[in-house]
C-alpha cells in the first residue's frame, strides 16, 4: 500500500513566519525606519526574494540600504533570522510524526533561500522531512496551483494518497479546488484530530 504523504507549511505551522508583516513592523519600531517605506519597496521585493531570485543581501540593500543606516546590514540579517522560533508544540509532534516511519513528509512553503537554509539548519528540519519544495527553489509561490501540482509530481506521490496542510485559507483552497486533500491548520489538536480521520496518527 502506498504511504500516505504529507507536505506542511512550515512558516504559521510549525515555526513562526520568518518574515510576515508583524515581523517587517518589529523591525521599523526597533530600527527606527519609516515602515510605509519599507513595506512599499518589501512589496516590490517580495515576488523575487521569495523566488530565489533576490539574494538575501540584495534584498536588505535594495529594501533597506538605499540610504545610510545607523546599523549595519549584517545587524539587520540577524534580526531577521531570529524573529524564527517554534511555534507551539507542532514541530515536536511532526518530528514525532516522522520518527515512527509510516509516512512521508515534505513541506511545501514559500521562503526566501537564505531565511529558509537557516531554519533548516537551525530547526534540525532535515531529520524530519524527506525533501523541501520551497519556492526558493521552485521559482513558484502558493498559491499558484502549479506549485501544489509540482509538488505531487516531484515526489512521486498519487493524489489520493497527499494532505496538504497550511494556516492561511488562501494556500488551501487552490489544493482543494484541484481535487487535493488540504487541511487548514488552526492548532495541533485540530491537526490530530483531522490527520487520525486519515489515519494518520504518531
Amino acid at each position: 500500500m502506498t504511504q500516505t504523504t504529507l507536505f506542511f507549511d512550515v512558516g504559521g505551522v510549525l515555526l513562526t513566519n520568518g518574515w510576515d508583516t508583524a515581523a517587517r513592523r518589529k523591525a521599523a519600531e526597533e530600527f527606527r525606519l519609516d515602515y510605509a517605506e519599507f513595506q512599499t519597496r518589501h512589496e516590490m521585493l517580495k515576488t523575487a526574494f521569495e523566488t530565489g531570485r533576490l539574494s538575501l543581501d540584495a534584498y536588505v540593500r535594495k529594501a533597506i540600504f538605499h540610504r545610510s543606516r545607523l546599523f549595519s546590514p549584517d545587524e539587520f540579517k540577524q534580526f531577521m533570522f531570529a524573529q524564527s522560533q517554534p511555534l507551539g508544540d507542532a514541530l515536536d509532534w511532526v518530528r514525532a510524526l516522522a520518527a515512527t516511519g509510516r509516512y512521508r513528509l515534505f513541506t511545501l512553503n514559500n521562503e526566501s533561500r537564505e531565511l529558509h537554509e537557516y531554519r533548516v539548519r537551525t530547526f534540525r528540519l532535515a531529520e524530519i522531512f524527506q525533501a523541501f519544495f520551497t519556492s526558493c527553489y521552485l521559482g513558484q509561490v502558493k498559491p499558484d496551483e502549479e506549485i501544489y501540482l509540482n509538488a505531487l509530481g516531484m515526489s512521486g506521490s498519487p493524489r489520493d494518497r497527499a494532505i496538504f496542510i497550511d494556516d492561511r485559507p488562501l494556500n488551501v483552497e487552490p489544493a482543494q479546488a484541484l481535487g487535493l486533500q488540504a487541511i487548514q491548520f488552526t492548532g495541533l489538536d485540530d491537526l490530530r484530530a483531522r490527520l487520525k480521520e486519515h489515519g494518520v496518527e504518531a
